[in-house]
């Protein structure tokens, strides 16, 4: 089977991209019909190499463009939303962790030794069912306590996507009798750690969003990999992973709709409703809609892969900008595409009401439209200074 990793052009490997994901939206109903988690989607992504796609040159990878990353999570999302997010949470921290070393390099080195070889997936661990969005600052109420031989782990986290199928997850804990807090690389398979299935959103359903159990889970010393300060992160360009993904929901519903318009043809009316005013600048608003966030999207990932420390460092108004553009302007979209479709867009066997649902699930994935609001707020004021 081919690798991505074994392709040479950013084409190439977009192409066999095109071609894995086909069977993806076939399952995606399937798979949010019956709230199974799907398995079978992640393995195709192995087979192809596509988790170890983003580890850096070196640590023995490819270590592609948060262009090219986003294109990817684009295709992944035209088929699949729920596996495009889910996958894109991995892919952006490996990417960012490699290329800033926030972990000492041989840690590093072994996880991206994993990621090559089986395919293994990583995940952040941070909400807590207290403290809400950690992006809000709350302190994890998740403890670790010293032992003799490295940290004892207790607490549960909401929100883990890719629960069942993570082999690894970067826990928050507040650190006992100090006022720090710690990142720990917890491995799937030790004693204490377990999965409480308590998904039950309509919007992602097959994200596999279940609690992380942690109790008294026994890790070593150096599994401490970094120390954080709540609601404070410098800019991250791979969290663009996220509206990425809704923009490749939004084209799913642009060409439904487009598809059905240009098909649909009522007795009422001599040929398809495509030639109708109303209809035609439906599509129209569609189109503009998505040209102006691949546009936002790509030509924000374009300077930052292009930007030094320094510049990327100012990036953060820019980066939730256009999270907040592209993911409501995603929404619309699916909106627009219901209309064009009409009541039929509501029957359960009809892909527009997944994409409705999944699409809003947007909104709820960091940053939050206020916060960046306000920052842009703050910035514009900033320029008066």
């Amino acid at each position: 089977m081919k690798k991505l990793t074994d392709l040479n052009t950013m084409e190439e490997r977009l192409e066999l991209m095109r071609e894995t994901v086909k069977p993806f939206n076939q399952r995606g109903a399937i798979h949010d019909r019956e709230g199974t988690f799907p398995f079978d989607n992640f393995n195709d992504l192995k087979d192809i190499g596509y988790p170890a796609l983003t580890i850096p040159e070196k640590f023995g990878g490819i270590g592609i463009s948060l262009c090219e990353m986003l294109r990817h999570q684009e295709i992944i999302a035209e088929a699949d939303g729920a596996t495009s997010l889910s996958i894109g949470w991995h892919m952006g921290i490996t990417k960012h962790t490699g290329e800033n070393e926030t972990w000492d390099r041989k840690k590093f080195q072994a996880f991206a030794d994993d990621v090559k070889e089986t395919g293994a997936l990583l995940n952040n661990a941070a909400t807590e069912p207290a403290t809400g969005s950690p992006t809000r600052g709350g302190k994890p109420e998740t403890t670790a306590k010293q032992s003799s031989d490295g940290w004892v782990i207790t607490g549960r986290k909401t929100f883990t996507t890719m629960a069942p199928i993570l082999s690894y997850a970067v826990v928050s804990a507040t650190i006992e009798d100090s006022d720090q807090v710690g990142n720990f690389l917890i491995r799937r398979e030790l004693e204490g750690v377990s999965v409480d299935e308590t998904w039950d959103s309509t919007a992602m359903k097959a994200s596999g969003s279940h609690d992380l159990v942690l109790e008294n889970v026994h890790v070593n010393e150096d599994d401490l990999i970094g120390y954080l300060t709540p609601g404070k992160k410098a800019p991250a360009g791979w969290l663009l992973h996220i509206p990425a993904c809704y923009l490749g929901i939004a084209r799913a519903a642009q060409e439904y709709a487009t598809k059905f318009a240009s098909e649909y043809s009522p007795n009422s009316i001599n040929g398809t409703i495509s030639e109708l005013p109303n209809v035609k600048e439906k599509l129209g608003q569609m189109e503009l809609r998505i040209m102006q966030s691949s546009s936002f999207l790509y030509s924000v990932a374009a300077k930052w892969d292009a930007s030094s420390a320094e510049i990327r460092a100012n990036m953060q108004p820019e980066l939730g900008a256009v999270k907040v553009s592209v993911v409501n302007q995603a929404v619309e979209i699916v909106d627009l595409a219901m209309r064009v479709a009409g009541a039929r867009s509501l029957s359960a066997k009809n892909p527009l009401q997944r994409y409705y649902r999944d699409v809003r699930a947007g909104i709820h994935n960091p940053p939050m439209d206020d916060m960046v609001i306000t920052q842009l707020g703050d910035h514009a004021l900033n320029r008066m200074e």
